[in-house]
Parts: structure tokens; C-alpha cells; sequence
């Protein structure tokens, strides 16, 4: 896990952001990992206040635990509701991870523009009042990947 002093600027020659930890978010990515045994990618606060924890591939079983024991605890201790999402290099698979557990039919990536085909049921859970969710998740996105917008088809 790799920590980068962040001068305010965004890195040249791409419009992905620079991560920066203060001593509290890194307090809880060591209590994180001690409590979950899972390895941990990222971890920081979203718009909506949610403590989001981004494990690396193949860690989120181990990360929620057997019937969600982890993330209860987690919860608990913290007093905040926290959300898991686990890491892929491929755009498809993380948009997969992050929307979960709503489904998408599709998902394509056009001209910086991440497209979102929901399902029937799940269009209103990701776009989310006046759009909240939808924003919140082009946010994640933009940290990870060189991405413009995300929309729902």
C-alpha cells in the first residue's frame, strides 16, 4: 500500500487524483486489516459520508466475513456505516463491485463516458435521489480510472 503526499494538484498527463491519507485514515486502514485479515487498497470518506474500504481482488469474502460478522463489527466500533468494494484493474468488474448488490445489464466505456444499463429494479437504487448516488459513484470511478462522467442508460 503505497501513501502519497498530495501537493493539491492532480497528477500531469492524466485527470486521475492523488491520494492523500491523513493519521485517521490510516489509523482505520491498520484497524481495518487487523480486524479483517483482508488487504486493504484504499480506504476513504464518499460524498455521502460513508466510510468506503476498497480491498484488493479476491479479498472481499474474507473482508465482510462469514454472515457479514466483519462489517457488524466494523459498524459497531466505528459507530459509521461502512461500505466494502472489492478492487479490479478492469472498469467493467469495478463498476460491477461498486453498484453491488443492484446489477447492471451492461456496462461501456465511450469517449470518457461510463454508461450504466441497469436492471429493471435496480435504475432508481443507482442513480439515487437527484442523482446523489450516481455522483457519488463518478467520484470512486474518477479516482481510479480516466474517466469524464458516468451516467445510467
Amino acid at each position: 500500500m503505497a501513501v502519497v503526499a498530495d501537493s493539491g494538484e492532480k497528477e500531469t498527463g492524466s485527470n486521475l487524483q492523488r491520494i492523500r491519507y491523513d493519521s485517521t485514515l490510516m489509523k482505520l486502514m491498520s484497524f481495518f486489516e487487523s480486524v479483517t485479515r483482508a488487504k486493504l487498497k484504499d480506504c476513504f470518506v464518499d460524498n455521502n459520508g460513508m466510510l468506503v474500504f476498497v480491498v484488493e481482488a479476491t479479498q472481499f469474502g474474507i473482508a465482510v466475513g462469514r454472515a457479514g460478522s466483519n462489517v457488524k463489527r466494523l459498524e459497531a466500533v466505528l459507530k459509521k456505516k461502512i461500505r466494502i468494494v472489492e478492487f479490479s484493474d478492469d472498469l467493467n468488474s469495478f463498476v460491477e463491485n461498486l453498484i453491488r448488490p443492484s446489477k447492471a445489464r451492461s456496462i461501456g466505456l465511450a469517449g470518457g463516458i461510463v454508461t450504466i444499463d441497469p436492471e429493471p429494479g435496480s435504475r432508481g437504487y443507482i442513480i439515487g435521489r437527484a442523482g446523489k448516488n450516481l455522483r457519488n459513484y463518478e467520484a470512486i470511478l474518477k479516482r481510479y480510472f480516466p474517466i469524464k462522467e458516468a451516467r445510467v442508460a
